[in-house]
C-alpha cells in the first residue's frame, strides 16, 4: 500500500513524484514515452518483469498524454516500482529521497527493442526449457513470421507480434495466429526465460 506522509499531502508535491517515477521508468528504459508504440513497449516490458499487466491507456494518463482529470492507484504506482526494483511506490519515494542512485538490479537484462534494433528481414533463434527452439523473421510493423520449430507448440507460418526479447525473461507473444484458431496471447519460457540468438537474412 502506497503510505501517506505529511510531504506527500500536498496536490504539487504529489506530481512531482509521479513525474519522478515516470522519468525513472524512462531512463531505465533508455526511451521517452511519446507515441503509442513506446507505450505498447512498456506494457510489455512491465508484464515480462512484474507479471502485471497494466493497460496502455493507463501508462498514458500517467504520463499526461491523455486529457483527463486522472490520480493514478496505488496499485498502478506500485507495480510501476516494483518494474524498477523496489518493493513498492513508497519504497520508491524514500529511496529517493535519500539517495539518487538507481538500485543495484537493472530492469532489463541484454535485450532487443523491436522497434529500434532489427530490421525487415531480420532472424532470430529463441531457445527456452525443455529443449524448445524457434527460429523466426521480422516482418516488420512488430510481427513476425516462425520459420522453423522444434518440441513446441509455434508452427511454421504462424505470425505473431512482439515489441521486446529480453534474454533470461519471458516472451510474450500478441496475437499469435494458427490455421484453424483465432487469434491468442502466449507466453514462451514462462519458467527460467528465454533465450535469444541474433542473425540476418543474406
Amino acid at each position: 500500500m502506497v503510505k501517506q506522509d505529511k510531504e506527500a499531502n500536498s496536490p504539487t508535491e504529489k506530481t512531482q513524484r509521479y513525474e519522478t517515477l515516470c522519468t525513472a521508468v524512462e531512463q531505465s528504459l533508455h526511451r521517452k514515452m511519446i507515441a503509442q508504440t513506446d507505450f505498447d513497449f512498456l506494457v510489455e516490458a512491465i508484464y515480462t518483469r512484474t507479471h502485471e499487466l497494466l493497460s496502455a491507456t493507463t501508462l498514458k494518463r500517467l504520463w499526461g498524454k491523455v486529457q483527463s482529470d486522472y490520480t493514478p492507484s496505488a496499485h498502478t504506482l506500485n507495480i510501476l516500482a516494483q518494474f524498477l526494483g523496489y518493493s513498492d511506490f513508497d519504497g520508491f519515494c524514500q529511496h529517493q529521497q535519500a539517495n539518487d542512485t538507481p538500485p543495484s538490479n537493472p530492469v532489463l537484462s541484454e535485450h532487443i527493442d523491436v522497434e529500434k534494433d532489427i530490421n525487415i528481414g531480420d532472424e532470430i533463434t529463441l531457445y527456452w526449457a525443455p529443449g524448445r527452439v524457434c527460429h523466426i523473421r521480422y516482418l516488420g510493423q512488430l510481427q513476425f513470421v516462425v520459420i522453423e520449430s522444434e518440441m513446441t507448440r509455434l508452427q511454421p507460418g504462424d505470425t505473431f507480434s512482439c515489441n521486446v526479447f529480453i534474454n533470461g525473461e519471458p516472451l510474450y507473444l500478441k496475437d499469435l495466429c494458427q490455421a484453424g484458431h483465432p487469434p491468442f496471447n502466449y507466453v514462451c519460457g514462462m519458467k527460467g526465460g528465454i533465450r535469444y540468438e541474433r542473425s540476418k537474412q543474406a
